[in-house]
């Protein structure tokens, strides 16, 4: 059933500018909404997370590995990025999401990635499984752009699973599209589209807000109270003890290995399809 077909269905009254959202969420998987948040309070929380930030390396509470290396980490941006979605809700993108997916808006998990100065592009990928698919909501806490890591995404790819083999074959990375946000730009995005995180090549660290909606392992209770509501740092796609900082390394300096074995494993099985 299409998306088109669903609101028919739930004999939704939507405006004009809504209905064309969900058209373009439908055809690409994505859709940059401009000037959604608070630009005064991005900015206060932006000093926040380099504050929290710089104080954990310093006390030497920050772990080894997991991103450190390819300098990408996940971030609980604490009980102070609550306003987001005050925010969201105000200028109708949490009637998106709920158009999109009735029940996801009531199921938040509250995420921010840490683009540290340094960092090296990301693979491909999508995000959890092709079966359980959400709706993610990335919020610009700064200027966004080619310089600081803007987000590279694949329009399209969400609309049917793609082993790994066939995204190679069918070379679905020459839909790159980089999408530069300023501060308070929004990208909701499906979970299933193909995308990647890119290199700062400056010397500050460039935060992205990532709110998903309708993730099945997303917490109960109040979102904004995880970690006691304080600001936490955790790894990124990579384990800190040795074999992950190894595995680390290797993906730093020779990148096309890590594509050969997602390539072989590709061809065996279904990884990426749904929970084992």
């Amino acid at each position: 059933m299409t998306l088109s077909q669903q609101m028919n269905d739930l004999n939704l009254e939507l405006k004009p500018d809504l209905h064309e959202r969900l058209r373009k969420v439908e055809q690409d998987g994505y859709i940059h909404l401009k000037n959604i948040v608070s630009k005064q309070k991005l900015t206060k929380l932006n000093e926040q997370l380099s504050a929290a930030f710089e104080q954990a390396r310093q006390s030497g509470e920050l772990f080894a590995g997991g991103g450190n290396i390819s300098g990408h980490l996940n971030c609980f941006p604490g009980e102070g990025s609550r306003f987001v979605i005050d925010d969201l809700r105000s200028h109708g993108v949490l009637d998106l999401i709920r158009s999109l997916a009735p029940a996801a808006v009531d199921r938040l998990r509250v995420n921010c990635n840490f683009n540290l100065p340094g960092s090296y592009a990301q693979h491909y990928h999508t995000d959890g499984y092709f079966t359980d698919n959400f709706y993610l909501c990335s919020i610009a806490v700064i200027d966004t752009d080619i310089t600081n890591g803007a987000m590279d995404v694949l329009p399209g790819t969400h609309q049917r699973y793609y082993k790994f083999w066939e995204y190679a074959l069918q070379r679905k990375y020459r839909l790159t599209t980089r999408v530069p946000m300023e501060q308070g730009d929004v990208l909701v995005r499906k979970s299933t589209m193909w995308h990647r995180g890119m290199p700062n090549l400056t010397n500050s660290p460039r935060p992205v807000l990532t709110f998903t909606f309708g993730e099945k392992s997303a917490p109960v209770g109040d979102p904004f109270l995880e970690n006691g509501g304080k600001i936490a740092f955790y790894p990124n796609w990579y384990k800190t003890n040795r074999m992950g900082r190894l595995r680390e390394r290797v993906f730093v300096t020779a990148p096309l290995t890590y594509s050969a074995y997602r390539f072989a494993r590709s061809l065996i099985g279904q990884k990426g399809f749904a929970p084992d």
